[in-house]
């Protein structure tokens, strides 16, 4: 997960305690160190400890480099592009909708306003990326 806001990142992993899956969250501030995450740059060149993402959740407005941006090079890459980026964030502007799916994203979900409703979002998420759709098998990224 990218996201600056540190509550949002906190409810958001409340949230995912509530999901009847083994969800381990990686939590990001922004898409400048999600891209250091996915390249495996710095503190992150430790595979083990920076483990390929089944899904990359991707908020829109985050300083360095916002959601947006991080989302056209990752899409761009070849290597990164088969990953799932859902996009979550408090936009209902049609302008980001189109943009992100221009951009590639795989959805865009706007934040619910309550615990219980982000639950029950997030809940359905992980049921239809972990239970339902069959990803794209992990390949080797070194070359990243």
């Amino acid at each position: 997960m990218a996201d600056d806001d540190e509550n949002a990142c906190y409810l958001m992993s409340e949230a995912l305690a509530e999901v009847p899956l083994a969800i381990n969250l990686y939590v990001l501030q922004d898409g400048s160190e999600l891209l250091d995450y996915l390249y495996r740059r710095g503190q992150y060149s430790d595979p083990t400890s920076s483990p390929r993402p089944n899904l990359i959740l991707l908020d829109l407005n985050m300083p360095c480099l916002n959601g947006k941006e991080a989302l056209a090079q990752i899409k761009s890459n070849s290597n990164l592009k088969h990953i799932p980026i859902v996009v979550i964030t408090t936009s209902k502007r049609e302008e980001d909708i189109l943009d992100c799916y221009k951009l590639g994203a795989n959805s865009f979900i706007v934040k619910p306003l309550t615990f219980k409703e982000l639950v029950n979002v997030m809940k359905a998420l992980c049921h239809y990326w972990f239970e339902i759709v069959t990803p794209p098998p992990h390949t080797d990224l070194s070359s990243v």
